[in-house]
């Protein structure tokens, strides 16, 4: 199941990308800009075909975004179509649009979730208190401890334990209390555990350390638990037809709020590595290093990200989509070159100047802005490929 659910996300991840495009393709069609191609991902191109309405559909190898290629995409670009002779109001839609798009996707997901069940994942994260309930609460294993009880039947990390007790007459798991008192009291017996990996139940005996083993080992530098588990929990929390949409948007300002905390952080590391190579500050390079690459996340982080949802269930692999969407609107519309909110804060800006930039330079700026994504991207990657593997 976990694998379908994954699969599942890996599809939903590429259509957040198409969804964007669309808002860009979309709108600029709606506003009288000829869209001569609509593309998936980055060229080379894998596929293509052009459609009955003249403009081109394309799969391409680089899995980076997508694209679309409008008529005339030079802001100084005159001929009839063209993205260049539009208003700057349809300028400023169509750069504008797959953000939007973006958005409102994340707003539904987050929804629909707040409906179904929405996982409480984000610390301190917020919760419309009046018309909601906690619908389900799991306890999931993130480490076992070796040669432990819980290691001798094959337990392992984002398992879930549902029950525990003696057999025939087994108590449910619902908070990591439950599982303290439970294990403390059925200390040194045979116990049964019902537990779920990947999907699959399990019920398995094991003995649980007695009192006396446990507690002789506290001050020692190898203390051991009675199954010998660290846990953490995991809820959902279900709201009313009302109360939905409310937590929507209040969890999606959250959400904005942190993205914006996280890439401060990430520009005061990159400021501390840069500081740590003209001075030659070793400590404070590799500070400042962890700190950055402890915000981000690029293709191979989002996989792993993604494989551990699935494990999860569904619904947590929505909630995951909703934020990639949400994040995904955030960066597009801050003012990084070559992407959609660089073309867009620099039209405004020269515009304001009662300037207009040459094709040239408009070329420049979006080429160098792309190299540098690039660049960091393949960075971002190696160092997600040292973080998870």
């Amino acid at each position: 199941m976990s694998i379908f659910i994954f699969i599942i996300g890996i599809l939903l991840f590429i259509s957040l990308v198409i969804i964007h495009e669309l808002g860009h393709f979309w709108v600029a069609r709606r506003n009288g800009v000829v869209a001569e191609e609509f593309g998936i991902f980055f060229p080379p191109a894998l596929y293509k075909r052009k459609t009955k309405k003249g403009w081109i559909f394309s799969i391409n190898l680089l899995p980076l975004g997508g694209f679309v290629k409008l008529k005339g995409e030079h802001d100084s670009d005159t001929e009839p179509g063209s993205f260049g002779a539009a208003t700057l109001w349809v300028k400023s839609k169509i750069m504008a649009a797959g953000v939007f798009f973006n958005l409102i996707t994340a707003l539904v997901l987050f929804i629909i979730l707040a409906w179904l069940g929405l996982p409480q994942l984000v610390g301190g994260q917020f919760n419309v208190t009046h018309g909601s309930h906690i619908s389900r609460q799991e306890v999931l294993v993130t480490s076992v401890l070796p040669n432990s009880p819980a290691a001798s039947i094959g337990i392992s990390s984002e398992n879930q334990i549902e029950a525990i007790g003696l057999a025939g007459a087994l108590k449910p798991i619902n908070t990591i209390s439950d599982m303290q008192k439970l294990t403390q009291h059925f200390a040194g017996q045979q116990v049964v555990v019902k537990y779920k990996n990947s999907g699959q139940e399990y019920q398995k005996e094991v003995r649980l350390l007695s009192a006396a083993v446990v507690k002789a080992s506290s001050n020692t530098s190898s203390p051991k638990g009675y199954f010998g588990v660290t846990l953490t929990s995991l809820a959902l929390r279900q709201y009313s037809w009302w109360a939905a949409p409310v937590e929507a948007v209040g969890l999606t300002l959250q959400i904005t709020k942190l993205t914006f905390v996280g890439l401060g952080h990430a520009l005061v590391g990159l400021g501390q590595i840069v500081a740590g190579l003209v001075t030659g500050n070793t400590h404070a390079r590799q500070h400042g290093q962890a700190v950055a690459s402890a915000q981000v996340a690029g293709p191979v982080g989002i996989f792993v990200i993604l494989k551990d949802g699935s494990l999860l269930g569904y619904k947590y692999m929505l909630f995951i989509i909703a934020i990639i969407s949400l994040t995904l609107a955030i960066m597009n519309i801050l003012p990084l070159p070559a992407l959609d909110g660089g073309r867009l804060w620099l039209t405004l800006i020269t515009r304001g100047f009662g300037k207009q930039l040459s094709a040239k330079v408009e070329e420049t700026i979006n080429a160098t802005g792309m190299a540098i994504l690039l660049v960091l991207i393949v960075l971002i990657t190696l160092v997600d490929v040292h973080r998870f593997f």
